[in-house]
């Protein structure tokens, strides 16, 4: 009875570590947020296992379901699209609830995208602030308002088709000469970081719309 929270690779599939594939090869199930994604990267590490999805739509009222497997005596594996799971991604539900019932959780360490995007920045990263991704409507100048005045690097996640959007946002609310690291596609084949201004990325990604591919991080300097 213990279900294990395993980072996968976020681009490369080579970055996968031994210890995740002995582990995804042991338990006797795999949630996944998308079996269609996972699948892949277990078919390419030659695992067959069970596949159930576990994902942002279903994570409330399938926790339950998955809850009565562990104490079955299953031993399950949680995995995201990308990355380490409940980072941005499903899995906090699960674990909370797991805590409760007593069931033991073994999270493994791996791939976050975050951590290359704000080490390779070149932005400090003694004090950061992980936001995640900011609200689409309802909340979002109000979370960036409450943003201005911090000191620490600041992280998000963002999606390509909203890129622009934020950059303009981030030019009003912490200002045009703000610098920032706007990191996309990493460990893939057309890894991106680049660094600068607000206005000049903004500038660059204006006029190279056709670039803005691929999940994307953005690393912030704080307020100096």
């Amino acid at each position: 009875m213990k279900l294990y929270l395993v980072p996968t690779p976020i681009g490369n599939l080579d970055d996968i570590t031994l210890r995740a594939i002995k582990v995804l090869q042991s338990v006797d199930a795999i949630l996944a947020e998308d079996t269609r994604n996972s699948g892949v990267l277990m078919k390419h590490l030659g695992i067959q296992k069970p596949l159930y999805a576990h994902h942002a739509h279903n994570e409330h009222h399938g926790t339950m379901g998955i809850i009565k497997l562990l104490k079955e005596g299953k031993t399950l594996a949680l995995v995201s699209d990308a990355g380490t799971p409940a980072i941005s991604d499903p899995g906090f539900l699960l674990v909370r609830e797991c805590l409760k019932q007593g069931i033991e959780i073994e999270c493994l360490p791996g791939a976050t995208a975050f951590v290359p995007a704000l080490v390779n920045s070149g932005l400090p990263s003694n004090r950061f602030t992980f936001e995640g991704f900011l609200p689409h409507k309802k909340g979002r100048q109000t979370h960036l308002k409450s943003l201005v005045e911090e000191e620490r690097t600041m992280i998000f996640y963002e999606s390509p088709h909203r890129l622009l959007k934020t950059l303009e946002q981030f030019g009003e609310y912490l200002g045009t000469d703000r610098q920032i690291c706007v990191s996309r596609e990493l460990t893939k084949i057309f890894e991106e970081n680049r660094r600068g201004s607000v206005l000049e990325i903004l500038t660059h990604y204006q006029q190279n719309p056709n670039t803005i591919k691929g999940e994307i991080v953005i690393i912030v300097a704080g307020k100096a």
